[in-house]
């Protein structure tokens, strides 16, 4: 057991700003309790998910070669989850973050063929590069309407897994991408304002597949993502729908309250010399001019609760865009509500599903 009085306040710090996170998105509750409570240091962090994501690999090589694959499946994702939140916010150490985020994204990519339905990695064209993505297309149905989903300062794809499941369940697929300075692009290409161009090159590559239908396409963003989503949707009007969930409307205001592990996070991977570098970058991250732009539908959730991005961020959003509007404030909700999933996730999942099959 800790000794509460010697514990490193950045794990304290993770422990009360990402638990519902990390449960509702895949790690076992069983598991936070005790990793999260068998470290004191910071430094302990990453190796501790590290080990715990292991033996989650090590069930579905087992499941696999019985061949058992849907149980291989299973377990690869909760191990990639498992390496994903051992890495999300270690960037003081980017050696051993970079170990935990391939164990991860190999993790992934081996649960792909057996999940159901399953999934495949892609890889899209922007800018002299590729990004990557894992495309997942619903059973039973023909060229379905596509969400494409952004990534937030230290979610990845393969964090996604119960966020694509709601669209998958109504008919809808789903792409999941790494941006600029997001997964697997974050240590080559830094976070970036504009963020409706690597959202157009996506736009762009679905609409060369003939297995989905890239004239309906809706976008959905998470925590900083749900500023990237609203603010490709300003200007990329193949945008039929949009989903901003707990975004910031003005970033810069955010940065200065956001816990120290976020402002870190979003220096390192804005490629910033230090914090006051990565503010003058946050300032441009500003929805209040484009906002009005915006014209396709769009539900914005916020937390009531929320101690990562000020609550009334998503009603300032509500109040700014010039086409349809729902806001969903949840007011026993957390950042991104995953105290409070059922409040939202069905919710924006059918909005979403109306507008794309309408």
């Amino acid at each position: 057991m800790q000794d509460e009085r010697q514990v490193d306040p950045r794990v304290s710090a993770a422990g009360m700003h990402w638990a519902h996170r990390m449960v509702t998105n895949g790690v076992p509750l069983a598991d936070f309790q005790q990793v999260a409570g068998s470290i004191s240091s910071w430094e302990e962090w990453c190796p501790a998910w590290v080990l715990r994501g292991g033996v989650h690999f090590d069930l579905g090589a087992a499941a696999e070669s019985e061949g058992r694959l849907r149980s291989a499946g299973d377990h690869f994702q909760t191990a990639s989850v498992c390496y994903h939140f051992g890495k999300f916010l270690f960037v003081h150490d980017l050696a051993q973050m970079r170990v935990a985020h391939e164990l991860s994204v190999a993790s992934r990519l081996r649960a792909l063929p057996y999940l159901n339905p399953r999934g495949e990695r892609v890889l899209v064209p922007f800018e002299g590069t590729q990004l990557v993505g894992t495309l997942r297309k619903p059973v039973g149905v023909e060229r379905a309407p596509i969400v494409v989903m952004c990534m937030g300062l230290d979610s990845t794809k393969e964090e996604m897994s119960t966020n694509e499941a709601v669209f998958l369940e109504r008919g809808l697929a789903t792409l999941a991408f790494d941006g600029p300075g997001q997964g697997e692009a974050e240590y080559s290409l830094p976070i970036r304002p504009d963020y409706e161009a690597p959202v157009a090159a996506v736009i762009d590559y679905l609409e060369e597949r003939d297995d989905v239908n890239a004239s309906r396409v809706g976008l959905w963003g998470v925590s900083l993502g749900g500023y990237y989503a609203p603010r490709a949707a300003a200007f990329e009007k193949r945008v039929m729908a949009c989903i901003s969930l707990t975004g910031p409307f003005d970033f810069a205001e955010a940065f200065a309250k956001a816990p120290a592990l976020t402002r870190t996070a979003f220096t390192v991977r804005s490629h910033s010399k230090d914090e006051t570098d990565a503010l003058k970058i946050a300032e441009s991250m500003n929805l209040s001019k484009v906002a009005k732009m915006i014209e396709c539908p769009i539900y914005i959730v916020g937390g009531a609760l929320d101690r990562v991005i000020p609550p009334d961020h998503s009603s300032r959003l509500a109040q700014a865009v010039s086409g349809p509007v729902t806001l969903n404030m949840v007011e026993d909700g957390t950042h991104v509500v995953n105290n409070r999933p059922y409040k939202y996730r069905p919710q924006s999942a059918d909005w979403m599903a109306k507008h794309l099959f309408a």
